[in-house]
């Protein structure tokens, strides 16, 4: 077996983005000693390769009409990429999109679309999140338009200091049931996501839709939280997505639908969801602890990544789809266990997901991911490490050593040819790549073919192990 070995220093940028389009996944395209693992399939591209996406939320919730989603720039997605990420999911509001009914915003479009240029230029993927909070405008917040929102004149209390509380009060329950259960607006909602897969279902920079945002419902008298959302998710959520994939299909036939539970499980309360009747459909959980939310520290003996790990792996485990994690961080990261709670929850959501997307890219405090300079706010460095963003073939094992900075990958290359990529994020001291095997690293610094960084070719059908490690100069390429 042949040892290729490349010293490659992070310059920052990312490989091409591989085409939303994917492929059917294969059973045997993933293996792990793990159970569930064995049982999730991975996401794949177009040419079968088995990909990874890493980034973070973008979004802009502050301006609305004419300034809708003006706070969102291509520095954006240059400094993603700059840092090691390949994801954005982009919050967009069906509000915006159709302010009166029938009537779509032709601007606010035209600005989705610039904003996927952007994202293409830069090689990041993006998923288009129809996101709601709170239901939406009628309640103070962002989503579900006025005129689609039905509360039978129940009563609504807002509560700023506690927003989420909100999704409890009758009013924005009855206009929950309203939009899972009236047919004009079921028609609606799925007339908006065809106008949105139309448009830009053939963008290269599109990997998906996500259909709604943490969807919440209506509860029974002396009905439990957890009792509630496996109802919601049986009841009413599963007909909803079947409905809205029925919806997209009709425009876009190939990219990923992404699909969530209800926000219930970050208690570590498995989904009620059936079965979505779409191949291409991705488990899109999201990752937020009640007590951390409210501002409390990690406590590593709760459990409560363990507990959240077996609730969200059941559910695809047994329908076959793959997983990425919509949305996770919590707001203080600078309190004293934080350190250990990003470096554990990226362990976790490394052994089952596909990928995941932070909350969120922005320049200042709060949630943001980095300060008004780019430069990472306390902790969320911890989310930049190399891994592969596409490999051609079956991965056998996958793992990152934050003690050592260090990176293992080891594959089985496609019984065709294929670039298996790798992403870097910035490192003073570079970073060495090195292969055991029939293979050949390519790329690198100076290949901008590749968007300057290293490629990983392989003979078809052999094993393959990558190892990256942190430090060492700049070297050259070994020929097999």
């Amino acid at each position: 077996m042949a040892v290729v070995v490349a010293s490659v220093l992070a310059a920052g940028a990312l490989a091409p983005a591989a085409s939303a389009r994917p492929a059917p996944v294969s059973p045997s395209s993933a293996s792990s000693p793990s159970p569930y693992e064995r049982a999730i399939p991975p996401l794949t591209d177009d040419r079968g390769r088995t990909l990874t996406l890493r980034g973070w939320n973008v979004e802009d919730k502050a301006n609305r009409g004419e300034d809708a989603l003006s706070a969102i720039t291509e520095r954006h997605f240059r400094d993603l990429r700059a840092g090691g990420f390949n994801f954005a999911r982009l919050l967009v509001f069906w509000d915006d999109l159709e302010p009166r009914r029938g009537q779509y915003s032709a601007r606010y479009l035209a600005r989705i679309e610039r904003i996927l240029d952007w994202a293409q230029q830069h090689r990041v993927h993006v998923l288009i999140d129809a996101h709601q909070d709170v239901f939406g405008p009628a309640f103070g917040h962002r989503g579900i338009p006025e005129w689609a929102t039905r509360t039978d004149g129940l009563p609504f209390t807002p509560n700023p200091d506690d927003w989420f509380s909100e999704y409890f009060q009758p009013a924005v329950q009855r206009a929950f049931t309203h939009l899972y259960e009236d047919p004009d607006l079921q028609r609606a909602q799925a007339a908006m996501w065809q106008v949105l897969a139309d448009r830009f279902g053939r963008h290269p920079a599109v990997i998906g839709y996500d259909l709604i945002n943490e969807p919440m419902g209506e509860l029974k008298e002396g009905e439990d939280l957890p009792a509630a959302a496996r109802r919601i998710e049986a009841e009413h959520l599963t007909p909803l997505y079947n409905r809205l994939a029925r919806a997209v299909r009709a425009k876009d036939r190939t990219t990923w639908i992404f699909v969530e539970p209800t926000p219930i499980v970050g208690e570590g309360v498995p989904t009620g969801l059936g079965r979505i009747e779409d191949r291409r459909t991705v488990y899109a959980p999201h990752f937020y602890n009640t007590a951390m939310e409210a501002g409390a520290d990690y406590d590593p003996s709760a459990g409560w990544i363990e507990a959240y790990e077996a609730a969200v792996t059941a559910y695809p485990a047994r329908h076959r789809m793959p997983v990425v994690v919509g949305e996770w961080g919590p707001l203080n990261n600078a309190l004293p266990n934080m350190g250990r709670f990003y470096r554990e929850a990226v362990d976790s959501l490394n052994r089952y997901s596909s990928g995941w997307a932070g909350y969120v890219w922005c320049y200042g405090g709060g949630y943001c991911a980095v300060d008004a300079q780019g430069r990472f706010r306390t902790n969320k460095e911890r989310t930049a490490t190399p891994y592969a963003p596409a490999v051609a073939g079956a991965v056998r094992s996958e793992a990152y050593d934050a003690d050592t900075r260090s990176y293992r990958l080891a594959y089985r290359a496609a019984a065709r040819p294929g670039a298996t990529e790798l992403s870097l994020p910035p490192s003073p001291r570079g970073w060495r790549v090195s292969v055991t095997g029939p293979a050949l690293v390519t790329g690198g610094p100076g290949a901008p073919s590749r968007g300057g960084w290293p490629v990983v070719r392989a003979w078809p059908g052999s094993e393959v192990v990558v190892t990256v490690r942190e430090g060492g100069p700049y070297g050259r390429t070994d020929h097999p």
